[in-house]
């Protein structure tokens, strides 16, 4: 009866699926609080319609009109397309290898060689930027940038050999 009422509601057998387990949770965890003054099967009811009309005020906020359904792109815009070369999964699990051994590289860095790279090439920041961040002259972020980038070459170099 919770489902049927779910579907009539919201017109969405997915969402009354959703909302059943809802208002079960609900019932559960609400029935010492029932009153006998109504029957069992009208107060479930009133729970599901409270529950059916929350969650419609909620897709409203969130614009679900606006959404559609994967079938129904599909049928407006036909089939997707093969992923491309560059999303491969030997690129992917590349690029994540890559990205977890400039990390080790990284973190294998002294701090202050780290945290002037980060600063420079990481977060953008011109070297007079990083020396008054640091509260260092210029030419020591120069000097830090050039063997902190030495340490990543010959850490990174490992790796590819």
């Amino acid at each position: 009866m919770v489902f049927q009422l779910g579907c009539h509601l919201l017109g969405n057998r997915d969402e009354a699926y959703d909302l059943s387990q809802e208002v079960f949770l609900r019932v559960f965890r609400t029935i010492d609080r029932f009153r006998a003054d109504a029957s069992l099967k009208t107060w479930i009811y009133r729970i599901t319609i409270n529950q059916a009309s929350n969650r419609r005020r909620f897709w409203s906020r969130r614009n679900r009109v606006a959404q559609v359904s994967l079938d129904a792109h599909t049928e407006v815009h036909g089939e997707p397309t093969a992923p491309s070369e560059a999303s491969s999964p030997h690129r992917i699990l590349a690029s994540k290898e890559l990205v977890e051994h400039l990390a080790g590289a990284l973190d294998a860095l002294p701090f202050d060689q780290r945290t002037v790279i980060i600063l420079r090439e990481v977060e953008g920041l011109a070297y007079d930027e990083i020396a008054q961040a640091l509260d260092i002259a210029i030419g020591t972020v120069k000097s830090r940038l050039t063997r902190g980038r030495r340490s990543l070459r010959a850490r990174l170099g490992e790796v590819r050999s």
